[in-house]
């Protein structure tokens, strides 16, 4: 008690008077910032050149808008695979109809007769028909042609005619309409990256520059007639570090296989493949290849 009565904690008046005008002036400050704008009063914008920055921007985003939208090369709608269709905006219903006209050895030969088959809409076919690219004999069948080694309507080669493509030289893949110098020198580059050569014709698809049309052209002049021995991998019982041996399939795709197969309580068939997350659907023919169910 004798602490607290100390001098420290007295005060004469004219002490606790000026304390009493520091702690008003404190207020009085605090008042004047919070209640008084210090601010310009005015900020001068020149809005032309605000118009035409703001019309830079708009056209700049355009532009990136444009180039994010997928870009659509002219091909043939006879070669429109699922992947394709998919990737074009058509139903699953529209492709199937075009499959199954294609596996009658049937051609389409005209935008029209595309609409006739399929069922597309005039909306929808008006957008993709500006891409379609068909043979020239399709769209001049007056005019005549020289004989080249492949055409649609010769008679197709028996398994035995046809060349071993393992044992294909570049000379005789040149002879096939489409194929020059450099698609034979990729074709033998990428057979000679197996040992023992291709499976099956369908591996193709991995030449990059190689359409469906050349694919197509090469696969009725050869076969492969010798090929490599691969011992196929079980797909219900696959462990991830199996799956990752397999073309165009990674540790993240493998891992997502196990993960559905498991919800499905294994694969009914190869195909159910297509309905993983990021499955490369394109390229299943390929992954078929070293699969089985059992």
């Amino acid at each position: 008690m004798n602490f607290l009565k100390a001098s420290h904690f007295k005060f004469t008046k004219n002490q606790r008077n000026g304390i009493f005008l520091l702690i008003l002036l404190i207020i009085l400050l605090q008042c004047i910032y919070f209640y008084i704008n210090f601010s310009s009063e005015e900020i001068n914008v020149n809005q032309t050149q605000l118009a035409a920055f703001q019309k830079e921007i708009d056209s700049l985003r355009l532009v990136e808008i444009e180039e994010r939208k997928p870009k659509i090369y002219p091909f043939n709608p006879n070669f429109i695979t699922d992947y394709k269709g998919a990737s074009l905006g058509m139903t699953n219903e529209e492709i199937d109809r075009l499959l199954a006209f294609r596996k009658q050895d049937k051609w389409i030969n005209s935008t029209k007769q595309f609409q006739e088959v399929t069922k597309v809409s005039d909306s929808f076919l008006n957008a993709i028909s500006p891409y379609f690219k068909f043979p020239e004999w399709a769209t001049n069948p007056t005019k005549s042609f020289e004989k080249s080694s492949y055409s649609f309507n010769k008679t197709p080669k028996t398994f035995n005619q046809k060349i071993d493509l393992n044992k294909a030289t570049a000379q005789e893949l040149q002879k096939v309409n489409g194929i020059g110098e450099v698609l034979s020198e990729r074709i033998i580059k990428l057979r000679n990256k197996f040992i023992g050569g291709f499976i099956d014709v369908v591996q193709l698809q991995d030449v990059y520059g190689l359409t469906p049309e050349v694919i197509e052209r090469i696969n009725n002049e050869f076969a492969v007639k010798t090929p490599r021995t691969i011992k196929k991998i079980i797909l219900n019982k696959a462990s991830i570090d199996e799956l990752v041996t397999i073309q165009h399939i990674d540790y993240n795709l493998a891992f997502r296989i196990v993960e559905q197969r498991q919800l499905r309580e294994g694969f009914k068939s190869l195909d159910e493949l297509k309905k993983v997350k990021d499955f490369p659907v394109n390229k299943i023919d390929i992954i078929k290849l070293y699969l089985s169910l059992d």
